[in-house]
């Protein structure tokens, strides 16, 4: 791993991993406060009409075209900040445009996303926290531009900071709510702990955007707002998007599925949701940082002709993201009872919800790996223009996921979404890499990269057979009867772990201790 992509990596991650944590913190409290009720999985679906938008319009397609384009226009020496601006205003109107149709269309949008809500209170409850979190999409793509020129030139901090604000006041609420005075009920009821989060979640919008624009004056991008013009660039931006859209966001469209498959189910979609949590945590840490710092570096290799240097850059980057996410993968496959345990079982989480959410980790675990490694394989055609190929490749995910969900429904209830997502995204991950082999060595993973892949799973499993002995031996310290010794439990687990397979990686030459420090020391 180069110094430079270590040290990105780094900063990325180590950001990443905080709001990851405190997402958790606001889980576990959502989970206390709501379990798997109405008001939760309304709350969720609402939620995730934005940020299923935000996988389109920001991370999902646009800002893997106008990185790229602002990229060599920064290395160019052109009007890269007057590209921004009219990229800035353009994206601002479209989404003005779409939040005002959103509220208008809420309760359609709704079905759309869980048509088993129809004829029941959930319906209504998710319409009104829809409107009020929805303007969230505005607010977050906007800062997903800035955050992307950020990015581009070397800046990453400001932009993988930005989204511990949302979970730092999501938990504000959640605790404001714990706090507030006793009403009739014993509490603030649970359907406005839902509104007080959708409240939430649009106020932090607001916080992320403030944070990365800041950030962008004082790193000398001074991008205003001005009347939106379709100039020849936002033209060819707007092409360039329109196909990433779906490639960027195949796991929206992916969990888009599986929601309306667990809409039938009562209960299901706050399972998959508290599942969706864990995974993300390796996913966001790993894949997100890769995702983030890869694509601009392989941009600049591309445009300047550096077939050898790109080959570098991708092997790393996928050497890393196996290193952390097959270990990772094992844990949540062998320990996911303790670990869903611990984390929600408490108030209104109950231990069928528990086992019920560890039943879908374990599958979305086993597409892990597969999860990262989109996120190594798709800049290779974003860095090149290439957006039409993943387009096609996502269709086809999408049709595998659509079919396996759909079909094991009737045998595996809501698993079925489990397992039609990890499904599906196995299958882009073969196309991707079938597909970058028209790009000829650059695209291609180097011998160091293919003599350590195995040695990484040797020590995963290693690791895993430590984990499962452990929680066969100490299982009621696990248990919420143990009350504060089950977080230490957890705590030594992880810890043991995470040394066994260090240790395994260190022997068999899978993970060289020396070479991650050294990258990260130096920069």
């Amino acid at each position: 791993m180069s110094v430079r992509l270590g040290r990105a990596f780094a900063t990325v991650g180590l950001w990443t991993l905080l709001s990851r944590v405190l997402g958790f913190a606001r889980d576990i409290l959502i989970a206390a406060t709501l379990g798997s009720g109405p008001a939760a999985q309304a709350f969720f679906v609402a939620f995730a009409l934005p940020n299923m938008f935000r996988r389109f319009f920001a991370e999902g397609a646009f800002n893997m075209a106008f990185v790229p384009m602002f990229s060599r226009k920064t290395e160019a020496g052109e009007d890269a900040e007057g590209f921004a601006r009219d990229a800035l205003s353009m994206l601002a109107a479209a989404l003005f445009l779409l939040t005002l149709a959103a509220h208008a269309l809420m309760p359609w949008l709704v079905l759309a996303m869980a048509a088993g809500f129809a004829g029941d209170g959930r319906l209504e409850l998710a319409t009104d926290y829809g409107r009020i979190v929805f303007p969230y999409i505005l607010f977050i793509s906007l800062a997903a531009l800035f955050s992307g020129a950020l990015n581009t030139i070397g800046r990453f901090a400001a932009a993988a900071a930005a989204p511990v604000l949302l979970n730092i006041v999501l938990v504000g609420v959640l605790a404001a709510a714990e706090l507030a005075a006793p009403g009739a009920d014993g509490g603030v009821p649970e359907e406005v702990r839902g509104i007080w989060l959708s409240w939430g979640a649009a106020a932090a919008g607001v916080a992320q955007l403030g944070l990365v624009w800041v950030a962008a004056e004082r790193a000398g991008i001074r991008v205003r707002p001005r009347v939106p013009r379709p100039t020849p660039e936002i033209r060819r931006l707007a092409v360039i998007a329109a196909p990433a859209a779906l490639a960027g966001g195949v796991v929206q469209i992916n969990l888009l599925v599986g929601r309306q498959v667990a809409s039938f189910f009562d209960g299901a979609i706050a399972w998959l949701s508290y599942a969706d949590r864990l995974y993300q945590l390796p996913l966001g840490v790993v894949g997100v940082a890769i995702g983030v710092v890869l694509l601009p570096d392989l941009s600049r290799k591309a445009g300047a002709g550096d077939d050898e240097g790109g080959r570098a850059a991708l092997s790393r980057a996928g050497e890393m993201a196996l290193a952390l996410t097959v270990p990772a993968a094992v844990a949540l496959i062998v320990a996911a009872p303790p670990i869903v345990s611990v984390l929600y079982e408490r108030g209104g989480f109950t231990p069928d919800d528990t086992a019920a959410t560890a039943a879908a980790l374990v599958i979305y675990a086993l597409g892990l790996p597969a999860f990262v490694m989109q996120k190594v394989l798709q800049p290779l055609y974003f860095a090149r223009g290439d957006t039409k190929s993943p387009f096609r490749h996502a269709l086809v995910a999408m049709v595998v996921n659509a079919m396996v969900a759909v079909g094991l429904m009737p045998a595996a209830g809501y698993l079925g979404a489990a397992v039609g997502t990890t499904a599906a995204a196995w299958a882009m991950v073969w196309l991707l890499a079938r597909g970058a082999r028209k790009f000829g060595p650059a695209a291609r993973f180097d011998e160091r990269f293919r003599r350590r892949s195995w040695r990484i799973a040797v020590a995963a499993s290693a690791m895993g057979a430590a984990l499962w002995g452990m929680w066969v031996a100490a299982g009621p310290a696990f248990a919420p009867e143990a009350g504060a010794v089950r977080f230490a439990a957890l705590g030594i687990l992880v810890a043991v772990g995470s040394a066994v397979y260090f240790a395994a990686g260190h022997v068999l030459g899978a993970v060289r201790l020396d070479e991650v420090a050294r990258a990260l020391r130096r920069g």
